[in-house]
This record gives structure tokens, C-alpha cells and sequence, in this order.
């Protein structure tokens, strides 16, 4: 009979690791156990049941037909060892998000060629991945839940497989010791981004605007394409163009300003804050308590820089 379900989770749990490991982790042969399936179990029902009728009966062939199958089943399960044998998990990380959303945690994992990898399967997370590798290697995709803002630590990851005929299941346990940052969760709703009285559209000089701002003498420096040849004639003196580019306005998102609100609640307004510069392309300054300003800015880098400071901020009491 197959092993009961609470047996098979309890031989599980003691085979996991007990502790974080750095990456990156082989897979070998202490590492991963094996037991057999609902289907491995009554193949060797009926292959019992096959041998002492042909012992009784003195069959012959069906005693070597009985022994055939046996041999075959036996060399399944080295082979169904061998599928996870030499694995190697390289590294596993995801790209931060909200807090209460999904993160895809993707999990890189490499073998060394010439042995063709079947059915294997990642799960620890929400959902299990199928993983497929190649000459270069391959990466499961996981669902990975979060909850609260900050470093969250990773769950253990299980690889698993039951090729090749599903007779048993090999599994091996990896507890990665890498962290993943979780964003704050935004306000849903809440006033807009602070102005600070500049909310108008400033001109600024820069080389490469769009508007026609003066006409001045040449320096030592000056490009070429910058000189305006037909009044530079006319002056007998070389003159060149300066441009200028509009610029937004820069807001500064303030600590300070989200007073009236639960701790929690002003990291939140923040990050909906920074959300909202982005998504109008306004250059911002970030003020936490005892961090030197971010910024000001704009773009994907600045992005993370404060919503990482924002999310690593201590609790309310610390």
C-alpha cells in the first residue's frame, strides 16, 4: 500500500532543510529522496501477486515475464533519481512589488549536458512551476505572495519529478538564503501631489532644447552646430544660438506633510505619491526622518531608491 498522505508530509518535512543555505546549491544524491506513487504501489501488488502464482504454478514464462517488469521498475527509479541528480539552483530572485500583490519569484536552475532533464516541477510558493531546461539552463516561474512591506524572507523551494513512467517521486528541498524587498502598499485614495507653489512648467537653458532663447558671443567651447553663420556674417564676429528646454516643476514629498496619519498610513500616502510623479513625469525630492533627501528626480532608478527607503523605513516603534 502506498505510504498515507500524513506519513508522506511528515518524511517531507524531515527531509527539508533546516536552516537558510547561500546559492548556489547542487542537487546530489543525499539530497534527494524518493518514494513511490499511488501507482508504483499497486505495480508492485501486482508484480508480487504475478511471482507467486508463477512460482506456484511453475510457470516459467510468466516467472520471467514477472522478472522482466521487476527489472524494468527498479531501473525506473534510478532513473527518476537521476532526473534531479547534478541540479544545479543557481539563484532565485524577483522584482519588487506592493505589498498584497503577487511577486514573480523566478528560480534559475542549470545541469550539466548530455542527460535529458523530464517532468521536473518547483512549488513552495502559491502555485507550482513546471521548469524546462536546456544546454544554457532554465527557470521556473512561482507565485509568491506577500503581505507586509520590507525584506521578506523565502519560503523553501521543493524540485520534484516522477518521470520517467511516474512509478515514484524523487524530490529535493532548497531554503535559499535571499531575501526579496517588498514595496509599501499605496494610499488608494487621498489628496493629490503636494505643488509647493511650483506647480509651472520652468525654462531652463540646455543645448539641446527646442526653443530659440538669445543670441550671445562664441566661447572657447562652444559646438559647431550651435553657431548662427548668418548673423555671425553680418557682425563679421561669430554668435551662437542658446536653446531652452521646458522643465516640470520639482515637487518634494515630505515626511513632515503626511502629519495627522498613523505611521503606516503616512509610508502608504508616500508611495502613492511617488506613484503619482511618475505617472505624470514630475521631478521629485524625498524627505524621510533621519536619511539625507532623494532626489530630485525621475525615472525607474529613482523610483526604487524611494520606495525601497520607503519600504525599509523602521516599524512604529523603532
Amino acid at each position: 500500500m502506498p505510504p498515507s498522505s500524513g506519513l508522506r508530509r511528515r518524511l517531507e518535512t524531515w527531509a527539508r532543510p533546516r536552516r537558510p543555505e547561500a546559492l548556489p546549491v547542487r542537487l546530489d544524491r543525499r539530497r534527494i529522496y524518493i518514494l513511490p506513487t499511488a501507482f508504483g504501489a499497486f505495480l508492485t501488488v501486482l508484480l508480487a501477486t504475478m511471482a507467486i502464482g508463477a512460482l506456484n504454478y511453475n510457470n516459467n514464462p510468466a516467472l520471467l515475464l514477472c522478472l522482466l517488469l521487476t527489472g524494468t521498475a527498479l531501473a525506473s527509479l534510478l532513473w527518476t533519481q537521476l532526473q534531479l541528480s547534478g541540479l544545479d539552483v543557481r539563484a532565485v530572485h524577483g522584482e519588487p512589488v506592493a505589498a498584497g500583490q503577487a511577486m514573480a519569484l523566478r528560480v534559475h536552475v542549470s545541469a550539466a549536458p548530455g542527460r535529458a532533464r523530464l517532468g521536473l516541477q518547483v512549488d513552495g510558493a502559491d502555485a507550482p512551476a513546471a521548469l524546462s531546461l536546456d544546454a544554457a539552463g532554465g527557470e521556473a516561474v512561482l507565485a509568491l505572495a506577500t503581505a507586509r512591506r520590507g525584506w521578506q524572507a523565502l519560503p523553501r523551494l521543493r524540485l520534484s519529478t516522477s518521470r520517467p513512467f511516474g512509478l515514484a517521486r524523487a524530490w529535493s528541498w532548497v531554503w535559499p538564503e535571499a531575501p526579496v524587498l517588498v514595496y509599501p502598499a499605496p494610499e488608494v485614495a487621498g489628496p493629490p501631489l503636494p505643488t509647493d507653489g511650483g506647480d509651472r512648467a520652468q525654462a531652463r537653458l540646455h543645448n539641446a532644447g527646442d526653443d530659440l532663447h538669445h543670441l550671445r558671443d562664441w566661447r572657447q567651447g562652444d559646438v559647431r552646430r550651435a553657431i548662427a553663420w548668418k548673423p555671425s556674417a553680418r557682425r563679421d564676429a561669430l554668435i551662437v544660438r542658446e536653446f531652452e528646454r521646458p522643465q516640470g516643476a520639482e515637487v518634494s514629498l515630505d515626511w513632515e506633510a503626511t502629519a495627522g496619519l498613523d505611521y503606516e498610513d503616512r509610508i502608504r500616502r508616500l508611495a502613492r505619491w511617488v506613484d503619482e510623479a511618475e505617472r505624470d513625469l514630475v521631478r521629485y525630492r524625498l524627505r524621510l526622518p533621519g536619511q539625507p533627501p532623494l532626489g530630485p528626480a525621475q525615472g525607474p532608478v529613482h523610483r526604487h531608491a524611494c520606495l525601497r527607503a520607503l519600504a525599509l523605513l523602521p516599524g512604529p516603534g523603532g
